[in-house]
C-alpha cells in the first residue's frame, strides 16, 4: 500500500488558499513569510530577489527599520481618529509631501483607486464650477491600455476585455484616444473637456514608453484649451521611473498627480492627490471623504517613507541602478527577447510571439530565487527595490541570462 505524500507547509497554504479565496489572482506558487530589504524568504526556508517589490510599492524596501519604527511609535500613540478630528500627525505629513513635490495642496485617501476616484471627482467638479462646462455634461480623455485601478467607474474606462466583462453597466463622460498619440488627444478636446488623465509610462499594460514630447504636448494642449493635465504617477512616482515623478523626464508638471504604493513605504495603503490650489480647492466639507484618510498612523509611516526616499537617495540609485540592469538585459542574445525597455528600476522585457508566454519564465526564475511577474502575457517586469545595489543585480543577471537562454 503505498504511504500518502506528505504536503510541504507551502503546498499546504497553497491548497487552503485555493479552497477558501476567491480566485481574483493567479500568484506564483511562492508562500513568503518574511521579507527584509530586496530579499524574501517563504515558509520552506527559501530565499528569493523580490523583482516586483508590491507593484512598486516596496521601492524602500522590506521592512525597512525607519519605517517599522515610525510605524510602531505610532500604533502605539494613536493610530485613528477618522476626520471627523484632527491629528497632529496629518498636517506634518502634507507639509512633507507637499515640500517634496511642490504642489500647494493634497487630498490623501488609501488606495491607488481611491485616489484616482478622487482625482476624477475635482476634475469633474473643477470643470462645472471653473471652467463652466454645463452640468453632467464633463468629459475626461483617458488612453488605450490604461490601468488606473479596479473600481466600477475605473473600469469604465478601461480598454481590457477582461476588466469590464460581466461588470457593467459602466461609468459615462470617458473618452478614449490611442496612447503615445497626442494628436489623437488634440483632436478628441471639446468645450466640455474637464481632463487629460494618462500615466506617464504604462505599468500594467507592460511598460510601455511614449513617444519623446508627448507629455510636453499633452501639457500644451491642456494650456491652450483650458484643460486639467492629470498624471498618474502611482506606480511610477517617487523614484521608480529614475526620477521623483515620470513627469520630470520632460519637465512637465501636471495640473495634479495622483499617488499612491510606495507612499505607504510598504507598511500600509497611503495614497494622495496632490494639486493646486485651484483644483483641490473645489472640495467643501461633505463633498468627499474616507474614515482612514489622512489617519495619524498613516500619515506618520507615509511621512518617514518619504524621508527614505529623499535622505537615501533612492530617486538617485533607481536611475543609476536601472540603467545597470537594462545594460545587462540588453547584452543578453536570447531568441526569446524581443526587446527591452523602461526608465529607472521599471524594466520590461518583451519577449517575441513564439516564446511561449512570459508567465513560464517567471516560474522558472522562481526556481533561481527570483521573483518577477508577467504582464500582458508576453512582458517581463523586473521592477526590484530602489535600495537594490549593482553587486545584487551582478548575483541575479546570471540566473535571469540563464532562464531567457532556455529553450
Amino acid at each position: 500500500m503505498a504511504t500518502p505524500t506528505m504536503l510541504t507547509q507551502s503546498e499546504t497554504l497553497i491548497e487552503l488558499e485555493e479552497q477558501l479565496g476567491a480566485h481574483n489572482y493567479h500568484p506564483l506558487d511562492v508562500v513568503i513569510t518574511r521579507g527584509e530589504g530586496v530579499w524574501v524568504y517563504d515558509v520552506d526556508g527559501n530565499k528569493y530577489l523580490d523583482c516586483l517589490s508590491a507593484y512598486s510599492a516596496l521601492n524602500q524596501g522590506h521592512s525597512h527599520p525607519r519605517i517599522v519604527n515610525a510605524l510602531i511609535e505610532q500604533a502605539q500613540r494613536l493610530a485613528l481618529t477618522s476626520r471627523a478630528f484632527r491629528n497632529d500627525q496629518l498636517p506634518l505629513f502634507y507639509k512633507a509631501l507637499l515640500d517634496l513635490t511642490g504642489y500647494e495642496m493634497a487630498l490623501p485617501m488609501n488606495t491607488g483607486a481611491e485616489a484616482v476616484e478622487t482625482a476624477i471627482k475635482a476634475a469633474r467638479k473643477w470643470a462645472y464650477t471653473v471652467k463652466g462646462v454645463p452640468r453632467d455634461q464633463a468629459e475626461i480623455i483617458v488612453a488605450e491600455g490604461n490601468f488606473h485601478g479596479r473600481t466600477t467607474t475605473i473600469i469604465s474606462f478601461s480598454s481590457e476585455p477582461q476588466y469590464k466583462d460581466g461588470f457593467g453597466p459602466f461609468t459615462p463622460g470617458f473618452v478614449t484616444v490611442p496612447y503615445g498619440n497626442a494628436e489623437a488627444i488634440a483632436r478628441a478636446i471639446t468645450p466640455n473637456t474637464a481632463a487629460v488623465f494618462i500615466e506617464p509610462i504604462q505599468g500594467e499594460a507592460g511598460v510601455v514608453i511614449p513617444p519623446e514630447g508627448y507629455l510636453a504636448r499633452i501639457r500644451q494642449l491642456c494650456d491652450d484649451n483650458h484643460v486639467l493635465f492629470i498624471a498618474d504617477e502611482i506606480q511610477t512616482g517617487l523614484g521608480r521611473a529614475g526620477k521623483l515623478f515620470a513627469c520630470d523626464y520632460e519637465g512637465v508638471r501636471p495640473d495634479a498627480v495622483t499617488l499612491g504604493k510606495a507612499l505607504g513605504g510598504g507598511m500600509l495603503p497611503v495614497s494622495a492627490v496632490v494639486a493646486s490650489r485651484e483644483v483641490l480647492g473645489v472640495f467643501h466639507p461633505g463633498d468627499h471623504g474616507s474614515t482612514f484618510g489622512g489617519n495619524p498612523l498613516a500619515a506618520a509611516v507615509a511621512r518617514a517613507a518619504l524621508e527614505v526616499i529623499v535622505e537615501e537617495k533612492l530617486v538617485e540609485n533607481s536611475y543609476k541602478v536601472g540603467q545597470y540592469f537594462r545594460d545587462y538585459l540588453e547584452e543578453i542574445n536570447s531568441p526569446h527577447i524581443d526587446h527591452v525597455r523602461g526608465k529607472g528600476l521599471l524594466i520590461g522585457v518583451v519577449l517575441k510571439p513564439k516564446a511561449g508566454g512570459a508567465r513560464r519564465f517567471c516560474e522558472m526564475l522562481q526556481t533561481h530565487g527570483i521573483l518577477a511577474k508577467d504582464t500582458h502575457e508576453d512582458v517581463i517586469r523586473f521592477a526590484p527595490p530602489l535600495i537594490i545595489d549593482e553587486p545584487t543585480v551582478d548575483w541575479a543577471m546570471p540566473h535571469i541570462r540563464d532562464v531567457l537562454l532556455t529553450k
